[in-house]
C-alpha cells in the first residue's frame, strides 16, 4: 500500500489542494479483505422516488423506482479504505480521464488497483441492498463500471470566494425581494445526462459537513426539475440513471467532492439491457470496455437460447406444435438485441476521446444547453 505522501500524487492533482480527509498513514490503515459485518453499516433511505413521482412512464426503465434519499451504506474504516486506493499512484497516473461532461474521472481501476473496493461492490450482501433499494435484482455491470469517480476539487482560496459569492447573492436576493429563488448552478461537476447503464448506486467518500449545494438535479417528464439532496461520506443515493436524465451540482464549502458511482444492470436474462456505450466509450479503454460488454451481452443471449431451446424440447417431447409466431417473435427480439450490440461497439478509429454528444439524451436536445455549450466553446 503507498504511504500517506503518495496517496495525493504529486503534479496529479492542484499543488494547492487540501484533502478534506487528511491521508492516513499506511500503518495506520486496516488491512485485511472486505468484511460486510463491519465495513457496511446499512440504514433504509427515508423515502425511495418513483418513476411516478417524477412524472415518467410507469413502464420506463426495468424498475419503479427512480431515486432513494440518500441512505447510509458504508463505514468510517470502508471509506478511510477506498480513498487510500482509489488516491494511489497507479490509479492516478493509469486511469485518469476527462471529457466535455466532467473534468476529472478514474475508471476501469478496481479489479487490478483496488481489491478492496472491488470486493465491496462484488459482495451478495452490498448486491442485495442496492437490489433491495432499485426493487429488482441486479448485479454489477461489468468490472470496468466498477466504482467510476468524478473528483472536483479546489483551493482554499477557491473555497472561500465561492461561499462569499453565495452568501453575497442571498444578501442580493433578500434586499430584491426575491429571498427563496434556489441557488442555479451554472458550472455542474458532471453536466446534463442520462447514464449509460440501467442503475447507479452513487457514494460519497468526502467530508460534506461544510457543503452547500451538492445535489443532484432530475428532469422530471413535464419538463421540470427536482433536486435530491447529496449523500454525507459514507453515504449513497440509487438512481435509475439510464432513464432520468440528471447533472451532479457544484458544492460549495468545501475543497473536494469526491464520488464514488457503480454501475448495475438486472440479473434476470429475460429483462431488458437498454445500455448504451454514447457516455462511456470517449473515456475508456475501448479494448477493455468492448471485451466486457461483448462477454456479459453474449451470456445473456446465450441463458435466453439455452431457456428457449429447453422450451422447444419439451414441446416436441410432449408432441405440442411448435409456435412458429412465437419462434420468430423470439428470434426478431434476439436480432434487435445483436444489431444493439454492434451499434454501439463503435470502431476504435471513429471515437474521439474526451468528447461526449448529446445523443444519450433522452429529450429532444434542450434548446438552451445547446445554447449554452455553444457559448462556451
Amino acid at each position: 500500500m503507498d504511504t500517506a505522501d503518495s496517496l495525493i500524487p504529486a503534479g496529479i492533482m492542484p499543488s494547492n489542494w487540501k484533502p478534506v480527509i487528511e491521508p492516513i498513514s499506511a500503518d495506520k490503515i486496516a488491512t485485511g479483505d472486505f468484511d460486510p459485518k463491519k465495513h457496511i453499516q446499512y440504514g433504509p433511505p427515508s423515502k425511495i422516488h418513483t418513476m411516478k413521482d417524477l412524472s415518467l412512464p410507469e413502464d420506463t426503465g426495468v424498475s419503479p423506482t427512480a431515486v432513494s434519499e440518500p441512505f447510509r451504506l458504508f463505514s468510517t474504516d470502508a471509506i478511510h479504505r477506498m480513498r487510500a486506493e482509489v488516491l494511489s499512484k497507479d490509479v492516478w497516473n493509469k486511469c485518469q480521464y476527462s471529457s466535455n461532461l466532467a473534468q476529472c474521472q478514474l475508471r476501469g481501476f478496481a479489479a487490478k488497483y483496488a481489491p478492496f473496493v472491488y470486493d465491496t461492490w462484488k459482495s451478495p450482501d452490498t448486491l442485495a441492498i442496492i437490489s433491495k433499494i432499485a426493487g429488482v435484482e441486479l448485479v454489477t455491470e461489468m468490472d470496468f463500471e466498477i466504482a467510476h469517480i468524478n473528483i472536483s476539487v479546489k483551493s482554499d482560496k477557491q473555497r472561500e470566494e465561492e461561499v462569499q459569492a453565495f452568501v453575497d447573492k442571498k444578501a442580493f436576493d433578500e434586499d430584491e425581494g426575491i429571498a427563496g429563488c434556489p441557488w442555479e448552478d451554472d458550472k455542474p461537476i458532471v453536466d446534463w445526462h442520462t447514464d449509460a447503464y440501467p442503475f447507479v448506486c452513487v457514494t460519497m467518500l468526502s467530508d460534506c459537513t461544510s457543503m452547500i449545494g451538492g445535489e443532484t438535479a432530475l428532469k422530471t417528464g413535464n419538463g421540470e426539475i427536482v433536486k435530491v439532496r447529496g449523500p454525507q461520506m459514507g453515504c449513497a443515493v440509487v438512481l435509475q440513471g439510464r432513464y432520468i436524465e440528471h447533472q451532479a451540482l457544484r458544492a460549495l464549502g468545501t475543497t473536494e467532492r469526491i464520488t464514488m458511482v457503480t454501475s448495475f444492470r438486472p440479473r434476470c436474462p429475460n429483462l431488458p439491457d437498454d445500455t448504451v456505450l454514447t457516455t462511456v466509450r470517449p473515456i475508456s479503454n475501448l479494448s477493455e470496455l468492448y471485451s466486457q460488454y461483448s462477454e456479459y451481452r453474449l451470456e445473456i443471449l446465450e441463458e435466453r437460447v439455452r431457456a428457449q431451446l429447453r422450451a422447444f424440447r419439451e414441446n416436441k417431447r410432449d408432441g405440442k406444435k411448435l409456435n412458429v409466431k412465437a419462434m420468430k417473435d423470439f428470434i426478431r427480439q434476439q436480432e434487435e438485441f445483436l444489431a444493439h450490440m454492434n451499434k454501439e461497439m463503435v470502431e476504435e478509429e471513429l471515437v474521439t476521446m474526451g468528447t461526449i454528444d448529446d445523443s444519450h439524451l433522452l429529450t429532444a436536445k434542450d434548446n438552451e444547453v445547446k445554447t449554452k455549450r455553444k457559448r462556451a466553446k
